[in-house]
């Protein structure tokens, strides 16, 4: 029986205890979570007020404020906490690792400082324990997956990407149930990429309806919107395919248009009118589009690659610009070729 520690219990590592439970597998389920009231609360009460309502956690989900308690003898760390916070929670645990330990990335976004994706900072601090091709222990969830909807047990289909074949073939036996469904996928780089780059396209979606726009610019917006993923993950040296599966389209397309998405909400909210400041103090979970629009931007001029949809974004959510404005210019930029 293979034991698992989930760290985050937000809305997804809530969720993915609940999944995992369910799993074809039978697992030892540790859920850890930063907040100790928080931890307590769903230890005693078993149900996520906070992120996840509605939801009961079955009763042999171990949670826990206590990290080393969590990792004790895990073989397997889920890792389930907001971009910004990921470095530090991982070198937290880093004198609880082990070498046998393999780790699932389960965030979608790059860290704000530094621009990389999760793998690659989860990678580098397990380099500073003397961990030799860390990245042969790393593997990386994502795809289009709403936290209620999963733990309610409706179907959903996700990707798990790592490097090597046998790692990944082993996570999807030890992971999939009845109702979650596991591709494997050795583009780790195209589908951290496009867990990332869909957040900021649903920003513009969610401003397009806060604007009161129908279904045209909406379906202009998917479209273009992945185009532009596209190029930047190609640059990068992501394969296309990988966007045009459950963790580029398929994710894109659920959160463009999802009513439980956050950040569609931040772009609905700001399409009317509200400051961002105002909209993300009424949140209690976070919009990962919103730290992650700048770092694009900074790699895509890198590289040389446009991105018009990403820096209007930017533009509103960080420098004043309105939305109305912003979906102006992307409509009066110069006439091209599809």
């Amino acid at each position: 029986m293979t034991r698992i520690a989930i760290l985050g219990a937000g809305s997804w590592g809530t969720a993915l205890s609940v999944v995992l439970s369910r799993a074809r597998k039978a697992h030892e389920i540790s859920l850890w979570a930063h907040n100790r009231a928080l931890a307590e609360a769903l230890e005693n009460h078993r149900e996520n007020t906070t992120y996840l309502a509605g939801v009961r956690l079955p009763d042999g989900i171990r949670v826990t404020g206590d990290l080393p308690t969590a990792l004790e003898a895990a073989q397997l760390v889920v890792g389930a906490v907001p971009s910004v916070y990921a470095r530090s929670v991982y070198s937290e645990a880093l004198p609880c690792v082990t070498p046998e330990m393999v780790f699932v990335s389960a965030t979608k976004g790059l860290e704000p400082a530094t621009h990389l994706r999760m793998s690659l900072v989860l990678a580098q601090v397990l380099e500073k324990a003397g961990s030799a091709q860390p990245s042969g222990r790393i593997a990386v969830l994502s795809g289009p997956s709403f936290a209620v909807e999963a733990a309610r047990g409706e179907p959903t289909a996700v990707v798990l990407a790592a490097p090597e074949a046998r790692l990944a073939s082993w996570l999807q036996e030890e992971l999939s149930g009845p109702s979650f469904r596991l591709y494997t996928n050795d583009d780790v780089l195209g589908v951290e990429l496009a867990g990332a780059m869909k957040n900021v396209i649903a920003i513009a979606a969610g401003a397009c309806q806060g604007l009161g726009l129908g279904s045209n610019p909406l379906a202009a917006l998917i479209t273009r919107g992945l185009a532009e993923m596209m190029r930047l993950a190609a640059a990068l040296g992501a394969r296309p395919e990988t966007l045009g599966g459950l963790a580029g389209l398929g994710d894109l397309v659920l959160t463009c248009t999802g009513s439980l998405s956050r950040n569609r909400h931040v772009g609905i909210e700001l399409g009317k009118g509200s400051k961002l400041a105002e909209i993300l103090a009424g949140m209690r979970m976070v919009a990962e589009g919103v730290d992650t629009a700048a770092p694009l931007l900074e790699l895509a001029r890198e590289h040389g690659i446009a991105m018009p949809i990403t820096e209007q974004v930017d533009a509103f959510l960080h420098r004043g610009k309105l939305p109305r404005d912003a979906i102006r210019e992307i409509m009066d930029r110069p006439l091209k070729r599809e």
